[in-house]
């Protein structure tokens, strides 16, 4: 028996909605002076994008880019979906839609009690890839197709127990959202930023500098979005050119190229829809959304801000972290 439920409440817990900075247009400048980027680590170390870019760093830049696969070993299915869990500890599942509507969302609730609606792709029956991005516990998995206008009816719905053997992998493998494989120009450029680097954390700030100094944000295209986009790193880092969300996504894959697990954040920076990034450096723990450390504190990493901001506005916007609210993970 297929369950009703409202488009409007699929919409309040919408993963991606239109990312537009019109509540942040005091904090941008069309010409505004690079934000450089220093990093401190825990021992006062002060690393800066200074690196000698033709000599061999000591830490190996070749990618570790993991590839996630679906060998029918755990699998749920009906008329309407596919599931296969088979590497659900490896903190990722593969969901295909198999009926012919063509409105279709995928809901994941985990252990945080946090739901997440996904857009399927209801023409190429593809395998796309979702993370398990609340740890190990309970998982509800739902599929809606469209009925009539704003009406959904649950067609598939498969509870799961979770338990990943790594809490980081969610954040090393690619998903919906950051999608990207061993072939990607990102993944090669991350490799190419990562060459002079001796560790993950001045591979963190050559990765962020290179985004503030190289990709512009992309105001046609905020005016422009619909929702259910998603970012599609090689084509980003072409053009140089986009919105928030691609440049989480692109930095994200960059970074989980190179093993450093990294979360892209989606949420609110003061009073618009935004997306950032939090990574994790060996010896320090995750970095929730910050790049600079004085010794006590960091200060966000938030690479769309910092290539259109002046540096004194983003310190003053960014303050302690209280103007960005996070609502998901990916």
């Amino acid at each position: 028996m297929k369950k009703m439920i409202n488009e409007n409440l699929v919409k309040k817990h919408i993963s991606f909605s239109i990312c537009l900075f019109t509540c942040t247009a005091l904090f941008l400048t069309a010409c505004g002076s690079k934000h450089a980027t220093i990093v401190r680590d825990n021992t006062g170390h002060i690393t800066e994008a200074n690196l000698d870019r033709s000599v061999k760093g000591t830490r190996d830049n070749t990618p570790v880019c993991l590839v996630p696969s679906a060998p029918g070993t755990d699998i749920f299915q009906n008329e309407y979906g596919y599931i296969d869990y088979s590497n659900k500890a490896e903190g990722y599942f593969f969901a295909t839609y198999k009926g012919t509507c063509q409105k279709v969302k995928l809901q994941v609730t985990g252990p945080d009690e946090i739901t997440y609606t996904y857009d399927i792709s209801a023409d190429s029956k593809k395998a796309e890839v979702f993370p398990f991005q609340a740890g190990s516990g309970a998982y509800m998995i739902n599929l809606y197709e469209n009925i009539d206008g704003n009406k959904y009816s649950m067609v598939f719905s498969l509870p799961l127990s979770v338990t990943l053997t790594d809490e980081y992998k969610p954040f090393l493998y690619p998903n919906q959202f950051v999608n990207f494989s061993p072939d990607s120009l990102a993944i090669q450029k991350g490799a190419e930023l990562a060459f002079p680097c001796n560790s993950d954390i001045e591979v963190v700030a050559e990765v962020y500098n290179f985004m503030i100094e190289n990709i512009s944000y992309d105001y046609e295209e905020a005016e422009t979005v619909q929702s259910g986009y998603l970012p599609d790193v090689d084509e980003i880092l072409t053009t140089k050119k986009g919105i928030c969300l691609d440049y989480a996504s692109l930095m994200t894959a960059m970074l989980r190229s190179q093993n450093i697990p990294t979360k892209m954040e989606v949420g609110y920076a003061g009073a618009a829809y935004h997306a950032w990034l939090s990574t994790y450096i060996k010896d320090i723990g995750w970095v929730n959304g910050m790049i600079e450390f004085d010794g006590q504190d960091w200060s966000l990493l938030d690479p769309t801000f910092a290539s259109n901001t002046e540096e004194r506005k983003l310190e003053s916007f960014i303050g302690d972290g209280s103007n960005y609210s996070v609502k998901y993970i990916y």
